[in-house]
């Protein structure tokens, strides 16, 4: 038997092999044994290393050890099974027996734990009873979202193409889609969920211990925006929930008007957001697992919510003057109050190709104009901007909707929706739709939202871990001056326009300036979302159509290099950016699709895995890999129909390490 620290393991075994479990990282004094059978067979160290780590590290926490090594057990094993592809056949062969009963989302049932465990009868009870609530981080990040969430078993990527564990080895400026975790996140993440673990093994009931998780998460987003009222955010799986929780907020308004929901742009935000609006169901299933019916209605809404939209660009995809924009907004809205309607007005701050509309000003203006007769909902689900803008709407009475996932780089489905103090009235007395329980559990409201008992109890524990791993991003950005965030920002800025100048094929659509408050800092009013157009090379006449521009978005998140082996450089590296928004053709005559590079915050923080890297030398090395983006488009574009007849499709990992056997803990 041989004993090392966490800390000694990484230095002795190459990075690519095995890059052990960050979310271990807070645990470098933990000594594990290692026997001669795991050293033997180095393609199933990480599920040995992950059992014996898991384990010691509960055991600290107080969890009897055959308990503790059970439930590490589950966690190694669905950490292996989701690396079985990598693996070789003689190392898929010698895999413990438990391990595919271990990994399966239901219980194996009490006989099988008390035998392979040795666990007692109330031991397995405790198991078996709790199994929902064990496992890896990564697996259960990826609950209490909707089908997009979910992992694709040949990719071992979500809807989004990110994964909820690090990616190191990709080139990532998608903060305007998703991102995958950082290092970062993930131990952030890791850190509660062996808190929570450990709480349910002691015998904790499990809604107590999840609410855990919940509650700190509202604290959480409370410090980080200088909020004095926890009792006042409310936690959604996304930024379309938040839509629909926005909608049942002015059912709560105590009146029995018709609502009337004005729409900034909204093929510029989520694609459900135009059902959620009118409180229809906007996948085919829930965050709370409940499978639906697309675009029926949901129980308890009204079915008689209007919807009028307001567009942001005119029919040649040019942006539309600011002036027209606020016209048609007052006229709508000043129609919609005088018959009699109760008319809920989204702000948009920002759009998926950085638009801000209308001004903080103008809404500013509307308030006064007509009281209270109206809520306004800010979709700020991007979230690029300072905690004094955040409040700054607040002050309005407004609704604001934000994400950890956007700009931030929690990993995606991380909502929330920050209430006006107006609103505490209607969280005490009102009744929510009923069929809102298919979406939010009691838990995602404050305790005291009396309006919140008829949803179901408990909460979205899946939710609470994503949103922990984006406040360990949020924490890291505000330690960064601002003065040093808006250098960062025009460096990233100048490299872009530089890029895509770079590049007859591409073009810069511009986004006007950002206009907030006196209250914003220089950082935020930079553009942070650059969206772009590619020429078609076997259509030079037009640019690249959505479906097109998809499969550009798809082969940057693809090792090219068994294809393209002489360029094999540009090639293999994996680059994740935004996903192409449909727009105008140039021509006026069909659709584009535009793509999108973003800063995050990682840029601005650091992403963790350049970490030994000095400040300047960091950012020479996010400028680089930003340039390789916009190499590998040219290199796409250069061989679009050998990479159109192969059509590769994206994995968590490059080739060279998939076809290596090599495993990541």
């Amino acid at each position: 038997m041989t004993s090392a620290t966490l800390r000694d393991i990484q230095c002795q075994i190459h990075a690519d092999a095995v890059r052990l479990a960050p979310e271990f990282a807070a645990f470098h004094g933990i000594k594990v044994g290692l026997n001669d059978a795991a050293r033997a067979r180095p393609g199933l160290l990480g599920l040995h290393l992950r059992l014996a780590l898991e384990a010691e590290a509960l055991a600290r926490k107080g969890v009897a050890p055959a308990l503790a090594h059970a439930a590490a057990a589950r966690a190694a094993a669905q950490f292996i099974a989701a690396e079985t592809d990598s693996l070789t056949a003689e190392d898929r062969a010698a895999l413990p027996g438990w391990v595919p009963a271990m990994a399966a989302e239901v219980s194996p049932g009490l006989a099988f734990l008390a035998r392979n465990f040795g666990l007692s009868g109330a031991e397995a009870e405790l198991l078996h009873r709790n199994w929902p609530h064990l496992g890896t981080a990564e697996a259960l990040m990826e609950t209490g979202g909707d089908i997009r969430l979910a992992r694709d078993p040949k990719s071992a990527l979500n809807g989004y193409g990110c994964s909820h564990r690090p990616r190191p080895w990709a080139i990532t400026f998608a903060s305007s889609t998703a991102s995958s975790s950082s290092e970062r996140g993930y131990v952030a993440a890791d850190k509660m969920r062996l808190r929570i673990t450990a709480a349910l093994l002691r015998g904790t009931e499990p809604h107590k211990a999840l609410r855990q998780s919940i509650e700190a998460v509202r604290r959480g987003i409370a410090a980080a925006f200088g909020l004095g009222a926890e009792e006042r955010i409310i936690l959604a799986a996304s930024g379309t929930d938040t839509e629909l929780l926005a909608l049942a907020l002015t059912h709560l308004a105590g009146t029995d008007q018709p609502i009337l929901n004005i729409l900034i742009a909204p093929e510029e935000t989520g694609r459900g957001v135009p059902m959620a609006a009118r409180g229809l169901h906007f996948a085919v299933d829930t965050a709370r697992g409940h499978d639906v019916t697309f675009e029926a209605p949901i129980d308890g809404f009204r079915p008689d919510t209007a919807l009028a939209n307001v567009l942001l660009r005119e029919p040649s995809g040019a942006v539309r003057p600011e002036s027209i924009v606020e016209a048609e907004i007052e006229a709508t809205l000043a129609a919609g109050i005088a018959a009699g309607k109760r008319v809920i007005l989204h702000g948009l701050d920002l759009s998926k190709t950085g638009l801000l509309a209308p001004s903080p000003a103008f809404l500013a203006k509307l308030r006064r104009d007509h009281g209270d007769r109206f809520d306004i909902v800010l979709d700020a689900c991007q979230t690029r901007f300072s905690p004094a803008s955040l409040r700054a709407y607040l002050a309005l009475d407004a609704v604001v909707l934000i994400t950890g996932s956007k700009f931030f780089t929690g990993p995606p489905f991380a909502g929330a929706a920050i209430l006006p103090a107006s609103y505490a009235a209607r969280l005490r007395t009102g009744t929510l739709p009923a069929g809102l329980s298919a979406y939010f559990g009691r838990d995602e409201f404050p305790a005291g939202a009396q309006a919140a008992k008829a949803l179901q109890p408990g909460g979205n524990y899946g939710l609470s871990l994503r949103w922990h791993a984006a406040l360990a991003e949020i924490k890291a950005l505000q330690r960064v001056p601002p003065a040093r965030r808006a250098e960062i920002l025009r460096a990233f800025g100048e490299t872009v326009r530089a890029a895509i100048a770079a590049q007859p094929a591409l073009t810069l659509l511009e986004a006007p300036a950002i206009h907030r408050t006196g209250a914003d800092e220089d950082w935020e009013r930079l553009p942070t979302i650059f969206t772009f157009s590619l020429r078609a090379p076997h259509a030079p006449e037009r640019c690249l159509t959505p479906a097109e521009a998809r499969h550009v978005y798809t082969w940057l998140n693809t090792d090219l290099s068994p294809l393209l082996p002489n360029e094999s450089w540009v090639a293999a590296r994996i680059c994740h950016i935004g996903q192409p928004v449909p727009l105008a053709q140039p021509s006026g005559s069909g659709q584009m699709g535009a793509l999108r590079v973003s800063a995050g915050a990682r840029l601005i923080s650091g992403e963790p895995s350049h970490r030994n890297l000095a400040a300047q030398a960091r950012l020479a090395r996010e400028f680089l890999d930003l340039n390789t983006v916009f190499l590998k488009i040219d290199l796409i574009l250069r061989n679009w129909d050998k990479l159109a007849e192969a059509n590769p499709a994206p994995a968590y990992r490059p080739a060279r390490l998939a076809s290596a056997g090599l495993v990541s803990a």
